[in-house]
């Protein structure tokens, strides 16, 4: 279903010229490859004004290091919260470093430590690899607060797109082992459903649209599908039925969206959960609307909300107890 112009927000009718060409090459299998390979080039970027540190940490799977990007304030001697950024990309591309304007400007507003894996991605290996990398991210966190100036005890996770995916499948785990206690998440427009059923999922819209949909999940569960499992909610947590005991949330997404529908699905889970939730739809915006057209009012009333809900979260759940 192509989207008619007038389906748009007024500010988003002209689709930026990189936008139009994100959304060809992410229809494509060989987009993917060649915007991986530019997210390759991204990393290692410093992140000006803030503390840079890249290391790497066991897996408990039996995979490669996982690297990882940890940012924290200058100058800092206290034990701040801890944030677990997870990166967008369709769970088949991207780096941590893609994400640094976001995750710079969390910091400003609240100060954190942030510690933002390089999950492998499902071009090379698909569900679990990336899930299995985030989740020992997060043991790994709690296991050596200390070393990064950050407290164990109050610990956040948030992410773009399939990194919402991601957010919401690590807090779903941690929800179900209790290894971890997860204080809030921001799973920001999160792609979470796999089924392709609901009237969103249909719309070919920009940036992310159908096709690159369906895309980014045959590749994500290609292992699934040849073997003929089911799939598990932590590979699509649209399929968790359960949402008692998850952590609070933020999140929005834009109407004519893809992932409209299951991210007010979660929703409604959540608030019948009695889980605390701040959540807005931005009528008449595309999938990554905020960040193509970061000048627009639309675009700054978005950001506005997620950093003020966030800050909103961190006085209540850190400073307020």
């Amino acid at each position: 279903m192509k989207m008619a112009r007038d389906k748009f927000h007024p500010e988003l009718r002209s689709v930026p010229f990189v936008g139009k060409v994100l959304t060809f090459l992410m229809s494509k299998k060989f987009g993917f490859k060649l915007l991986n390979r530019g997210f390759k080039m991204m990393e290692g970027k410093i992140l000006k004004g803030l503390v840079n540190r890249e290391i790497y940490i066991r897996s408990n799977h039996a995979g490669p290091d996982i690297r990882v990007r940890v940012y924290m304030p200058e100058n800092n001697a206290d034990k701040l919260p801890v944030l677990l950024y997870l990166h967008g990309g369709g769970y088949a591309m991207g780096s941590p470093e893609q994400s640094e304007d976001f995750l710079k400007r969390f910091i400003e507003k609240r100060p954190c430590v942030i510690v933002a894996p390089g999950y492998r991605n499902s071009q090379t290996q698909p569900y679990p690899a990336a899930f299995d990398d985030c989740y020992d991210t997060l043991l790994w966190i709690r296991d050596n607060a200390d070393n990064i100036k950050a407290n164990a005890s109050k610990i956040m996770v948030a992410g773009h797109s399939a990194g919402g995916g991601l957010t919401a499948a690590v807090t779903l785990k941690a929800r179900d082992t209790q290894d971890v206690k997860i204080s809030f998440q921001m799973p920001v427009y999160p792609m979470i459903d796999d089924r392709h059923q609901t009237e969103s999922s249909q719309f070919e819209s920009p940036v992310w649209g159908k096709t690159a949909n369906h895309l980014g999940w045959s590749l994500y569960l290609q292992d699934l599908y040849d073997q003929n499992k089911e799939i598990p909610s932590y590979a699509a947590p649209a399929r968790n039925k359960d949402f008692a005991g998850l952590p609070p949330t933020i999140t929005f997404v834009g109407g004519i969206d893809p992932f409209r529908d299951e991210t007010m699905a979660y929703v409604e889970g959540l608030k019948k959960a009695k889980i605390p939730v701040e959540f807005k739809i931005f009528e008449g915006c595309y999938h990554g609307f905020e960040v193509l057209n970061p000048q627009k009012q639309v675009s700054k009333d978005a950001m506005s909300f997620l950093y003020e809900a966030y800050a909103e979260y961190y006085d209540n759940y850190f400073l307020n107890r």
